[in-house]
Formats: C-alpha cells, structure tokens, sequence
C-alpha cells in the first residue's frame, strides 16, 4: 500500500444494517474508503478477478454462501485477494477455520471499530491479524485427536461396513466392535454411525479442497 493513500475496502455482508453501520463508521476515518458493498459472495468473486479494492470485509453469513465458501473458491481460483473475515458469533471454530481457509484477519462484529480499522490496516500492508489463538490448534479437528486404528475403523464404516463384517475381518467379537465404537462416537461427540460417517465425509472433503 503506497503511504498516505486510502485503503479501499469493499463489503460483503447479507445484513443491510451491518452495512449501512460499516459504511458509516469507514466514511468517517480518511484512512479508508468504501470501494462498494454486496450481501452476495458470487457478486464478490466476481469483482475479485479485476479487484478495484484493497481489502474485503466479508461476513460470515452471506445471502447465497458462507464465508468458507468464498474463502475455498479465492484460493480454487488462485486469486490473491485480502479478506478480514467479519463475523457475529464468537464461535472459536469459525476462527480456525477462516484462518486454515487464507482469511488474513478476523473480527468479531461486536469489537470495538477500532480494533476492525486495525486489523484492515495490517492486512492491508500484506501481513495478517487475528484474534490470539494458540497456533497449535488451528488444524486440529475432531478427527486428527483419533488414534490411527480408530482412524481406519471410521473408513470402514464410511464404506459401509456392519458390525458383523468388521468382526469377522478384524477376528473380534461383535460385542467388542460395539464397544471400540462407542468409545469413537464418545471422542468425535456423535450419537451414532450415520453421524460419525457425515464427519468423516465432510472432513475429506475439506481436506481436499
């Protein structure tokens, strides 16, 4: 960013009334400009391959897609665009995810402005900003707690195998599958198989994205 010049940041967020408070509290600070606004994160995609902006403000929730929608698809497309993920639920989870997605900052829609006008200045200049977090566990998800044996039963179970075919394969009886099986569902926080499958499957598809 070249010294003295206004950082034009552009929004993307579903509720008009969060806008029309963005708008008003950036028009107010000379440091910055409003280079436009959208709920739509197709709309912000699009503007994204001939960016006239210096940062985005994206909400967590847009009117056709989340935040780790537009995030996946910035970097599918290779487009080096700076997003300040701006987010209303103080979900720690929401945290690691846009951090592990490329988002270069992070801010809690109740923050005070100032902390928002700090973090878009920072990633602005090419560095990131986020709320303190132990870097340790950003790429910790249920599944990376899992042993390797109870890594490889949850893929047998997503390729549909029953109690009975694990038993017979593995040479334990059906009563001890049940119990290493509640012992997983306990540690992924899952009631039964069919939820246990859905994580592992959205974990996959994460990881491959």
């Amino acid at each position: 960013m070249p010294e003295g010049k206004a950082i034009r940041v552009a929004i993307a967020e579903r509720n008009p009334l969060v806008v029309a408070a963005l708008c008003e509290i950036i028009g107010r600070d000379s440091r910055f400009v409003t280079a436009g606004c959208t709920e739509s994160g197709c709309a912000l995609l699009k503007s994204a391959a001939e960016p006239n902006f210096d940062v985005a403000v994206v909400g967590w929730k847009l009117s056709d897609m989340g935040g780790a929608d537009v995030l996946s698809e910035l970097r599918r497309r290779g487009l080096a665009v700076r997003v300040v993920i701006f987010a209303n639920d103080h979900d720690l989870g929401i945290l690691k995810q846009a951090v592990r997605l490329g988002a270069q900052g992070f801010c809690f829609q109740f923050d005070d402005p100032a902390i928002l006008f700090d973090t878009i200045q920072v990633v602005a200049q090419g560095r990131i900003c986020i709320p303190y977090i132990d870097v340790r566990k950003i790429n910790e998800t249920p599944l990376s707690r899992l042993t390797v044996r109870e890594r490889e039963l949850l893929a047998v179970l997503a390729d549909g195998w029953t109690n009975l075919q694990i038993a017979t394969r593995t040479g334990i009886s059906e009563n001890t599958v049940k119990y290493h099986l509640k012992n997983l569902y306990d540690k992924l926080d899952v009631r039964n198989r069919a939820m246990a499958v859905a994580l592992y499957s959205s974990e996959r598809r994460r990881r491959s994205s």
